[in-house]
């Protein structure tokens, strides 16, 4: 094997921080706007199709892997969801992961973080305006049922929870993570400022809440629309939600390892995230004693993390 030239060696090293010097946007983006709710009245179109989205889930019972790197894993540990209103109906098994396999996610999540923050702006940010789309037309329906069955919401609560949010989170934070890349528009004499955001580093632990739909897709993915790479932990009472919700980003070009769907128990995963010296962040909403536990776990580390 040649060895290469020391100084050719050096150019090559600087090569992959320079890229980042040619990814500020210099595109505009759609102006966001609200998301408009249905009605579902009787004998309307959309209340027709929320039916059928049902009655496709009547009798259906999801099996959710771990998704680590783009790879679905069964770990053979299953947990149910039931619907809250009849304890009875089994609507989804999951797999729960290990610590070892928690692991195994991090190091996935640190290598696709790599090339993602590298990636222009304005094509991360397609992504998710491609999912506000697909939630918008295509899985509407299939996104309303599964919170309707899983989080035992009416029709018109899942429609402004679960998809009029979730489209309005990624439209509007793509036009506001643009906003933020604008430049210093004065300058001493003689000076020129520059701004420049770049991802944080290391990954970020998502844990999310069982009772809006939009906030477990808002903490799972948002944080990778500005160069950051995930470990999702969704809830165990909101998982057939929030899966189908995982399954539309894959479906909208977010590549394998961005964002890596963990289901696990909670003090489980709170350990092994925070254990980590490449924790660089935790997107977390839930309840006050959870969050307290979180927060002491990571002061009690802080100087562990790099």
């Amino acid at each position: 094997m040649s060895v290469l030239p020391s100084r050719v060696a050096a150019l090559l090293r600087c090569l992959r921080p320079v890229h980042r010097f040619y990814s500020s946007p210099v595109v505009q983006v759609p102006p966001p706007v609200n998301e408009p709710t249905l009605s579902f009245a009787p004998g309307s179109e959309e209340r027709a199709c929320v039916e059928k989205a049902l009655g496709d889930l009547h009798g259906h019972v999801e099996e959710i892997p771990c998704v680590v790197g783009g790879r679905e894993i069964f770990t053979g540990n299953l947990q149910k969801q039931v619907s809250p209103y009849d304890h009875q109906r089994v609507i989804a098994h999951y797999h729960y992961a290990d610590k070892d396999l928690i692991n195994e996610a991090i190091g996935c999540a640190l290598e696709a973080k790599r090339q993602w923050e590298d990636t222009p702006y304005e094509h991360r940010a397609a992504v998710f305006l491609r999912m506000a789309d697909l939630i918008s037309t295509k899985y509407r329906y299939q996104v309303i049922a599964t919170t309707m069955l899983g989080q035992g919401k009416t029709v018109l609560q899942a429609e402004i929870d679960s998809t009029c949010e979730t489209i309005d989170f990624f439209r509007f934070a793509v036009k506001q993570g643009l906003d933020l890349q604008g430049q210093p528009s004065v300058h001493s004499p003689r000076i020129w400022n520059r701004l420049e955001y770049r991802a944080l580093e290391g990954f970020i632990a998502s844990i999310s809440p069982f009772n809006f739909t939009a906030i477990g897709a808002n903490l799972g993915a948002t944080p990778t629309l500005m160069g950051n790479a995930t470990l999702w932990k969704p809830s165990d009472t909101a998982m057939l939600s929030n899966w189908t919700m995982f399954k539309i980003l894959r479906e909208a070009g977010l590549p394998p390892g961005v964002v890596n769907f963990v289901p696990a128990p909670g003090p489980l995963f709170g350990d092994t995230v925070t254990d980590s010296p490449d924790l660089a962040g935790v997107s977390f909403t839930g309840s006050s004693t959870t969050f307290k536990h979180l927060w002491k776990l990571t002061g009690k580390k802080l100087d562990t993390y790099k």
